[in-house]
């Protein structure tokens, strides 16, 4: 084989795993511009390796994904962005590969804006063997080989995050089938648009809690915490005028969408995403709710809805 062709035989090599690389940033970050950028500066590293003396590239790369993404998480500018109160994850249609493996409830969970969310109340390290181990089924062995820890620390860094992703778990009463999540996401809407606030206050739990970027203009997340308050809020927001129009740009539909396996309601322009509100569910009940029309989060979500299949909006002009 010449070099050109080994060339070639090496970047197949990559390609083969780009998608389980993205998944993988994008669980360890919460950006799927982030990801990205961390996958591709990991191809750098795989053209600039001695790729003759690496056996697993599976693992390589693994691995250097991951420091990556840490090394991401533990600089002083994302410091400062993530700071908590004023970041929320990027938000993905159900379908995107870059959400990666969704055949068990951990796998499915571990993607999840709930879970996104938690995982910056962790350790960078916490972070990284909870979704290594969780989502990806390594074991504590091939952990501690990635992160450079023992076995030891890396279980103990495991107990400690599933003690607060159970945590939430619990409150958040785990999963929803999809027909009740659509139906529960639809009395919402109703009772939103027509200004019933009792019926929006039965829909959501005693300590729900309603989150949203601002439209990205907002220094800190806007924050709603008690059921009278986001109701308030909703009937406020759900209600179309023509200053919200203007400022849209025109007359955007509302779709029902699956965002990061949970239910979600979609502002749609023509073909662009302006605006998504994401649902928790527990007990027939809204847990919480986050408003996402930053620009700068929307982006891959707008890319994936136009490849997806045309459905009928719930309300064809807002």
């Amino acid at each position: 084989m010449n070099n050109s062709d080994a060339d070639r035989f090496d970047a197949d090599r990559f390609e083969a795993g780009r998608k389980r690389l993205a998944s993988l940033a994008y669980r360890l970050l919460g950006s799927a511009a982030d990801a990205e950028d961390a996958v591709q500066d990991a191809f750098l590293h795989w053209q600039a390796a001695d790729r003759s003396r690496i056996t697993v590239p599976e693992a390589w790369l693994t691995k250097v994904v991951t420091n990556l993404c840490l090394d991401r998480l533990r600089s002083a500018q994302s410091r400062r962005e993530r700071a908590v109160g004023a970041w929320l994850p990027e938000p993905l249609l159900d379908g995107d590969p870059m959400l990666g493996p969704a055949d068990t409830f951990e796998q499915r969970e571990s993607v999840s804006l709930a879970v996104l969310t938690l995982m910056e109340r962790l350790t960078p390290l916490e972070r990284a063997v909870y979704i290594l181990r969780e989502a990806f089924s390594h074991s504590h062995a091939e952990i501690a080989e990635i992160l450079d820890i023992t076995e030891s620390a890396s279980q103990q860094h495991l107990h400690r995050a599933r003690r607060r992703v159970t945590a939430e778990r619990r409150r958040g009463g785990g999963e929803t089938d999809p027909a009740s999540a659509r139906r529960i996401v639809e009395e919402f809407l109703a009772a939103a648009s027509s200004g019933r606030t009792d019926r929006l206050v039965a829909l959501l739990t005693d300590d729900a809690t309603a989150i949203s970027d601002g439209a990205g203009l907002a220094r800190k997340l806007l924050r709603f915490d008690t059921p009278q308050r986001i109701a308030t809020l909703a009937r406020a927001g759900f209600r179309p005028t023509a200053a919200k129009r203007r400022l849209a740009g025109g007359t955007p539909a509302i779709h029902y969408a699956r965002v990061n396996d949970a239910p979600a309601l979609l502002f749609v322009l023509e073909d662009r995403v302006i605006g998504a509100v994401t649902f928790d569910l527990a007990d027939g009940r809204i847990t919480t709710m986050r408003g996402i029309a930053a620009s700068a989060r929307l982006v891959r979500l707008t890319e994936a809805w136009r490849r997806h299949e045309p459905v009928t909006p719930l309300v064809p002009r807002w």
